[in-house]
């Protein structure tokens, strides 16, 4: 009896246990939830500035990328800004020395479980490359790239060809050309489409190539391609349905503001 009573109060024990685990966690979790939320609710196009930085009219650049040039005082790694209407995708884009960094940290490099939108570390911002790669986690809390699965469905797609992009050199628009399901191979597979390699196209082949395979795999057909020496933005996140599975958008540039 002594020892039925013993083992009783252990696993009351390790129930209370778990239930104050369980609970500090959730509570931990919503907690991150809230301070990401309130830390990534943030809209460019609120951003105030010095009105005297317009220079009435003399500088070219549009209010969106002077703007940015305000914001990169707090964080040099934010290198553009990507907005899709009627999402939650309204995001600084940020660039590490490595892919691993804004995983984790928001762009105020403060540690986040939602991480950042980010650009392949791989891009060379002064020489340019063909396609700006872009990857964000998915959230519940709907943010970072939850709403890019939006595109899944074509009626949206119908309603948001196009998108905005902004760098310090630009503010540019963006026309979707391909939606597609993928997800990261191993290295023993052939003949299977890499999109996460592409970032510089050494040749027109490579261009027309990754274009032609971006196309082939889109869930839907947009009647949109792109030529060799256009720029393609490609915006990629997590998708559950198989192991290590991706959801990706391709875009490209039509023309500048």
């Amino acid at each position: 009896m002594k020892k039925n009573k013993k083992f009783k109060i252990v696993i009351y024990i390790i129930l209370i246990f778990t239930f104050i685990s369980s609970f500090s966690y959730f509570v931990y979790k919503k907690y991150n939830d809230y301070k990401d939320k309130k830390t990534n609710n943030f809209d460019i196009s609120k951003f105030k500035i010095d009105e005297i930085n317009l220079l009435d009219g003399v500088d070219m650049r549009s209010e969106n990328q002077i703007k940015l040039e305000e914001l990169r005082k707090e964080n040099k790694e934010i290198i553009g800004w990507l907005e899709i209407k009627d999402t939650n995708i309204n995001y600084p884009i940020l660039q590490a020395k490595d892919n691993d960094y804004y995983l984790d940290h928001n762009y105020k490099k403060e540690k986040s479980t939602s991480g950042s939108l980010f650009l392949d570390a791989s891009f060379d911002l002064e020489k340019g490359s063909s396609n700006y790669l872009i990857y964000g986690h998915r959230n519940k809390n709907g943010l970072m790239f939850e709403d890019l699965m939006k595109y899944a469905k074509k009626d949206f797609y119908e309603k948001h060809k196009t998108f905005n992009f902004t760098t310090l050199k630009e503010d540019a628009t963006y026309e979707v050309l391909a939606v597609f399901y993928s997800r990261v191979y191993y290295t023993n597979e052939t003949d299977v489409f890499r999109y996460y390699y592409f970032v510089n196209a050494k040749n027109e082949d490579e261009f027309n190539d990754y274009v032609f395979n971006a196309k082939k795999a889109s869930i839907y057909n947009t009647g949109v391609t792109a030529n060799y020496g256009e720029q393609l933005i490609t915006l990629s996140t997590c998708e559950y349905s198989q192991d290590n599975g991706r959801f990706v958008v391709v875009a490209k540039k039509v023309k500048n503001d």
